[in-house]
């Protein structure tokens, strides 16, 4: 069974504080907005590895891609 991104949402908020989460797939690619106070002060390299630190395993066996933004709330607020 392929993961929905409302099951792809549950487990990046699970794993991850976020003040604003949207995801949208088809089951296989995934397109994803994080919003953490986490990110402040991380690099774009950093903020991935903590949303797929929160994805574990599933990364690997359930979800065959993943786009993500990624914004502190200041950035969102400002961007977003």
């Amino acid at each position: 069974m392929l993961p929905t991104p409302e099951l792809v949402k549950s487990y990046i908020a699970a794993g991850l504080n976020c003040t604003h989460l949207e995801v949208e797939g088809d089951g296989q690619h995934f397109n994803a907005v994080i919003v953490s106070p986490l990110f402040e002060g991380k690099r774009l390299v950093q903020r991935h590895q903590l949303v797929y630190s929160a994805l574990g395993e599933r990364m690997k066996a359930e979800i065959h891609a993943l786009s993500m933004k990624t914004f502190t709330p200041e950035e969102y607020k400002n961007n977003g």
